[in-house]
């Protein structure tokens, strides 16, 4: 199966940015949707971004559209996930997902984002 390894995550002020990776070994992620979410403890784990397989469809959560960025580099096994105007409700942990196309979704470890005010 999938694995994903989250890295970029850190501390940055407010109206800073930061740019999340999310590699995959064992599988190409050409053949997966992607995902980003993101979770605080004590709240329910958000949807962020996502993008089809093909790369022709990305979908944004209405609290990131404009400030945020996914994108996929297949030759890299790696998707993205650029955040500017980073604000403190963006603190969190970013996970990603993928998921093929029997729906199976594969999360990794995540990496954590401290905004700071």
């Amino acid at each position: 199966q999938v694995k994903l390894v989250e890295s970029g995550g850190g501390l940055v002020q407010a109206g800073g940015s930061l740019t999340l990776s999310c590699t995959a070994s064992g599988r190409t992620l050409s053949h997966y949707s992607m995902g980003w979410f993101r979770q605080t403890p004590g709240e329910e784990r958000e949807f962020v971004a996502a993008m089809s397989h093909t790369g022709r469809n990305t979908y944004y959560a209405d609290s990131v559209k404009g400030r945020f960025t996914m994108s996929r580099d297949d030759a890299k096994n790696t998707v993205y996930l650029q955040m500017n105007s980073l604000e403190s409700e963006d603190a969190a942990v970013y996970y990603c997902n993928a998921r093929d196309w029997l729906r199976n979704e594969y999360w990794g470890q995540g990496t954590q984002v401290t905004v700071s005010s």
